[in-house]
């Protein structure tokens, strides 16, 4: 009877979902919060400590976490991970020459005992550059056909255009309305 009115409560959006938003410094994580709240780019400068904001979509509510992804602060991403559902890791796809980083990053983050029920959604953001790389290749780089333990979803997308960010928003509630 409590699974099914937890359920119930999910569907009508009396419960909120936490997500974190992580990322090397520069990815666009900022941008593409603001672009899930405001759906339009807005000009940012790099995040010392964190953000947050409500996203709504479709009566589910979603508590998002952007967390500034500096070197000095990625230790300090841990104290963000508690309760977390979602984590979502932003990747620049022009970056080749980190994206060894974000792999360690990404699996050193999964480890972690908070994290073991959080589903990964990747956004594999500017798409809209020349030479990006695509969205299967930053999964082969990640190793993201390793994960066995959390579910994942990979989105090719666009902070400044918004492009790819509506089937992530999509992703993320189907994910939580199914757990």
């Amino acid at each position: 009877m409590g699974l099914l009115f937890a359920k119930l409560m999910t569907v009508f959006g009396d419960r909120q979902h936490k997500v974190i938003i992580v990322g090397l410094d520069n990815a666009g994580k900022t941008t593409i919060l603001y672009q899930f709240l405001a759906k339009e780019a807005v000009h940012t400068s790099p995040t010392v400590g964190s953000n947050v904001e409500e996203i709504s979509v479709r009566k589910t509510r979603f508590l998002v976490w952007d967390i500034g992804g500096q070197e000095s602060l990625r230790a300090s991403w841990n104290s963000y991970y508690c309760d977390t559902e979602i984590v979502i890791l932003v990747v620049d796809s022009t970056d080749r020459e980190r994206l060894t980083l974000t792999r360690e990053e990404l699996h050193r983050m999964l480890a972690h005992e908070d994290l073991q029920n959080a589903a990964v959604l990747v956004l594999a953001n500017k798409q809209d550059v020349k030479d990006s790389m695509t969205a299967a290749e930053i999964s082969q780089c990640l190793t993201l056909s390793s994960i066995t333990g959390h579910p994942w979803h990979i989105q090719a997308c666009c902070a400044l255009t918004g492009e790819g960010l509506p089937a992530s928003l999509d992703w993320m509630r189907s994910h939580v309305l199914a757990s």
